[in-house]
């Protein structure tokens, strides 16, 4: 069984892929996107899969690629287009080469004309294909900038994208109206640009006439995603917490379990949001805590102490989940919220005590 998720980083309306082989849990993540790495490795974890490749279907210019902390994290290897002479890659691909994963594979199929490096990577019975923007739902890349060609990008996409059968489902790299998917049917009849029977005279003149600006974020983008999305050697916001061992969740929570809180708890503040029933109630409250309930958490900011790390407490790690969320809205760096809540922290028998 195929194992399938499709997730977005909003930002960039960039969509970022997993596909894993459920008998094995070999797994590989298509188009990773830096900010998100700590998701999709969250992800990987809490199915039980283990990813063999990052692979990207070109060289990006609006985000910069997760592909290295990926690597850093897993061990999988990093993967891209022979021609995009990307620095760092442990393998790179040409036309028709397989990306194995477990007992399923990814066919590459090299689709310049967006760039000169752009692949797209057809599933193994050809049920769906990834186009990265060499194909967009009722769309395509531009080709003003990376070695792009207009007359390259007609040829790719009605030789090696629309030969797939028609029902194959297609899944771009971005999106900008919310679209998630669309089919080599649909696409060779409603694409405005490159569908119907429009000619490639047609499609080039097109293209050419354009006049979109400069790409936002390309002078960031490129440089790092020719490293492989590889960071430098100064601190950034991806780096794993410091002040104690924490776990992230694929919904995008840092979370402390109940014995490392217990080791370094002199070295936090404690937030229980619960409400004063539950604080002084049947299951306790951990000696030291501070009790801000929930509904009052936002009014009472100044109660706690910026430069301090923050851990968040409640039942069982709803609300403090949401707590954390505030807070860190609210710029507060350093924050988890108690795995399991006190819930969890009762059931390991550890101890209570008096505010």
């Amino acid at each position: 069984m195929l194992i399938f998720r499709q997730m977005v980083d909003l930002k960039s309306s960039t969509y970022t892929y997993l596909l894993a082989d459920a008998d094995t849990s070999e797994a590989v993540i298509i188009d990773p996107v830096f900010e998100q790495a700590h998701r999709d490795a969250a992800l990987l974890k809490e199915l039980g899969l283990r990813l063999v490749y990052t692979i990207d279907t070109h060289l990006h210019a609006d985000h910069v690629t997760g592909a290295w902390m990926l690597k850093t994290w897993t061990g999988a290897r990093i993967g891209i287009s022979a021609q995009a002479g990307a620095n760092n890659a442990d393998v790179t691909f040409r036309h028709g080469d397989r990306i194995e994963f477990g007992q399923r594979y990814l066919i590459v199929r090299e689709t310049p004309g967006h760039t000169n490096g752009c692949l797209t990577y057809v599933l193994d019975d050809e049920s769906m294909a990834f186009t990265g923007d060499c194909l967009l739902i009722r769309g395509c890349g531009r080709t003003d900038f990376q070695h792009g060609d207009p007359r390259k990008l007609y040829q790719s996409v009605h030789s090696r994208i629309f030969t797939l059968p028609e029902e194959t489902l297609l899944y771009p790299a971005h999106d900008y109206r919310g679209l998630t998917v669309t089919s080599v049917g649909e696409e060779k009849q409603y694409n405005l640009r490159l569908g119907g029977k429009l000619s490639e005279d047609d499609f080039v003149g097109y293209m050419r006439n354009l006049n979109l600006p400069h790409p936002g974020q390309i002078d960031i983008a490129l440089p790092a995603n020719l490293e492989s999305g590889r960071p430098g050697e100064e601190l950034d916001a991806m780096q794993e917490m410091t002040w104690a061992p924490l776990e992230y969740t694929f919904s995008g929570i840092w979370e402390i379990i109940p014995q490392t809180l217990e080791e370094i708890v002199d070295k936090a503040q404690i937030v229980d949001v619960r409400g004063a029933d539950e604080y002084d109630g049947p299951l306790g409250h951990i000696a030291g805590a501070s009790l801000v309930p929930l509904d009052e958490l936002e009014s009472r900011l100044g109660e706690i102490d910026r430069d301090r790390p923050v851990v968040t407490v409640c039942r069982g790690g709803g609300r403090s989940a949401r707590a954390a969320v505030m807070l860190e809205k609210a710029g507060f760096s350093r924050v988890a919220s108690l795995a399991g809540g006190m819930l969890r922290w009762r059931a390991e028998h550890r101890g209570v005590g008096p505010a």
